[in-house]
C-alpha cells in the first residue's frame, strides 16, 4: 500500500496544485465580475460557462488524450488554461471572459481526467478504497487552500492571476518528472437519463439538484459575500470555511444513509438544508455568525446529494457495471452545474444578494417534497439490501475516478455473472425465483 501511495505522490501533488489554482481563479473571477458593473444575471451566465466547458471536456477530451498521450495532452491543457487565466486582467469584457471560462472548464476536464485515470490505473483490490479516501482529502485540502490564497492580491490586479497561472503550470512538473507509466484512459459507458430515471427517479433528480446547488453556491457565494460588504480577506475565509465544513459533513451523512432508509435520510437532510437556506437569506447579511452556522449544513449537505443519489441508483441495480450508472449520473450532475449559476443569478437579480440562499433553499425544498412523495407512493429498498455509501466528490471530477468506487469490485471480479444476467436463463431452464429489486419501482 505504501509503495502505491509513494508512486502516486506526483499525481497527488499535481492534483493539489491544479485544484488550488482553479479554485482560486473561480472565486477571483466571481468577485471581480460582481464589482465591475455587470448585472447579476450576466455574472451568472459568465460563471456558468466554466461548467459548460467542463461538461464538453468530459465528453470529448478523451479523444485528444488517446491520440497524443497522457503527458503531452496534460501539457497542452495546462498551457491553454494558464494562458486563459493570464488574459483575464488584460481585457475586461464579459463576452471574452465567458469564452475564457469555457476554455478553462474544458482544459480542467482534460487535466482532471488524466490525473484521475493515472491514479485509478494504479489501484488494486486492496488499495482502491484507501486511494479514494486520500483523493477526497487532497481534493478538499487543495480547494480550501485555493480559497485562502484569494486574499493575496486584488481581483482587478495582475499578480493574483499570475498566482493562478503559476499553480496551474506547476501542476505539470510533478507529472512530467514521474517515472511511472501512464495508463491509457478508458472511455466510460454511460446509462442514459431515462435508464437512470427507471432505476431511481430520486437518484437522477438528486444528481441534477446536487450539481445545481454546489455550482450555484461555489460560484455565486463570493458575489454574495462581496455584495454584503465583506472584504476580500473575509470572502477568502468564508469560502474556505464552506469547503472544510463540506469535508467534515460527508462521512457522518454517509454513515446515516447506510443505517437508515436512504430516501428518508435524503429527505431529512434536504429539509434541514432548506431551513438553513432560509436562515441565511433572512439573517445572514446582518449576522455573520448565523451565515457561517447556516452555510455548514447548506453547502455541506448539497455536496452530499450526489453520493447519496449514486447510492440510491446502485440500490436498484441488479445487473450491469455500476460504473456506467455512475458515469451517467455524473453527466446529470454536470447538467445541474450548468443550471445552478444562471438560476441562482436570476434569483439574486430579482431579490438582491439574499436571492442566492432563496434559490438554494427552494431547490432543497422542491427535492425534499419530491422524495417524500416518492416515499409515500413507492416501496423503499430495505436497509439490509442497500448498497454501501461511498463518498465521491463530483465537483470538477471525471468518470476516471469512478474506477476507485469499491462497488465496482464485484463486477471486476465476476463479470460473467452480469453477462449471464443480461443473457437470461439458458434454453429450457426455468428462471429461478429472484430476491432482487428487479420488480420493484425505482426509488
Amino acid at each position: 500500500m505504501g509503495q502505491v501511495i509513494v508512486s502516486l505522490a506526483a499525481m497527488f501533488a499535481s492534483l493539489t496544485l491544479f485544484i488550488a489554482g482553479t479554485s482560486l481563479l473561480t472565486t477571483v473571477v466571481a468577485v471581480e465580475l460582481g464589482v465591475d458593473g455587470l448585472s447579476t444575471l450576466q455574472v451568472g451566465l459568465v460563471l456558468g460557462c466554466h461548467s459548460v466547458g467542463f461538461v464538453i471536456g468530459s465528453l470529448f477530451a478523451t479523444r485528444l488524450v488517446r491520440r497524443v498521450g497522457q503527458v503531452r495532452s496534460f501539457a497542452a491543457f495546462a498551457a491553454v488554461a494558464c494562458s486563459a487565466s493570464l488574459i483575464h486582467p488584460l481585457f475586461f469584457d464579459g463576452a471574452l471572459w465567458a469564452v475564457l471560462r469555457v476554455l478553462v472548464g474544458f482544459c480542467a476536464a482534460g487535466l482532471i481526467m488524466v490525473l484521475e485515470s493515472w491514479i485509478s490505473g494504479r489501484a488494486t483490490h486492496a488499495t482502491r478504497g484507501a486511494l479514494l479516501g486520500i483523493y477526497q482529502v487532497v481534493f478538499f485540502f487543495a480547494a480550501a487552500l485555493g480559497q485562502y490564497l484569494v486574499s493575496l492580491g486584488e481581483t482587478d490586479d495582475y499578480p493574483i492571476y499570475t498566482i493562478v497561472a503559476i499553480l496551474i503550470v506547476m501542476s505539470l512538473v510533478p507529472l512530467a518528472l514521474t517515472r511511472s507509466e501512464a495508463p491509457a484512459p478508458d472511455t466510460a459507458d454511460r446509462l442514459r437519463f431515462r435508464q437512470l430515471y427507471a432505476l431511481s427517479p430520486s437518484g437522477l433528480l438528486g444528481g441534477i439538484a446536487g450539481g445545481a446547488l454546489v455550482a450555484g453556491f461555489s460560484t455565486l457565494a463570493p458575489v454574495y459575500a462581496s455584495d454584503i460588504g465583506m472584504s476580500l480577506a473575509e470572502v477568502s475565509r468564508y469560502m474556505a470555511f464552506a469547503v472544510l465544513a463540506t469535508m467534515a459533513i460527508q462521512w457522518p451523512i454517509g454513515r446515516l444513509s447506510d443505517h437508515f432508509d436512504r430516501r428518508l435520510t435524503v429527505a431529512a437532510i434536504s429539509t434541514i438544508a432548506t431551513l438553513a437556506g432560509i436562515a441565511a437569506a433572512v439573517v445572514g447579511a446582518h449576522d455573520l455568525r448565523v451565515l457561517y452556522v447556516a452555510t455548514a449544513p447548506l453547502f455541506g449537505l448539497a455536496a452530499c446529494l450526489y453520493p447519496i443519489s449514486l447510492s440510491m441508483v446502485n440500490d436498484n441495480m441488479d445487473r450491469g457495471d455500476p460504473i456506467s450508472a455512475s458515469a451517467g449520473l455524473l453527466l446529470a450532475y454536470g447538467v445541474g452545474t450548468c443550471i445552478g449559476p444562471v438560476a441562482g443569478a436570476v434569483f439574486m437579480q430579482g431579490l438582491g444578494p439574499a436571492g442566492l440562499f432563496v434559490f438554494l433553499a427552494g431547490v432543497f425544498a422542491v427535492y425534499s417534497l419530491f422524495v417524500f412523495w416518492r416515499g409515500f407512493t413507492t416501496p423503499s429498498v430495505p436497509v439490509a439490501d442497500q448498497s454501501r455509501f461511498v463518498t465521491i466528490v463530483a465537483a470538477n471530477t471525471s468518470p476516471a475516478i469512478l474506477e476507485l468506487d469499491p462497488r465496482h469490485e464485484l463486477y471486476m471480479e465476476t463479470p460473467h455473472i452480469f453477462d449471464e444476467l443480461h443473457a437470461g436463463p439458458a434454453p429450457g431452464v426455468e428462471p429461478a425465483e429472484s430476491s432482487t429489486n428487479a420488480d420493484r419501482p425505482g426509488v
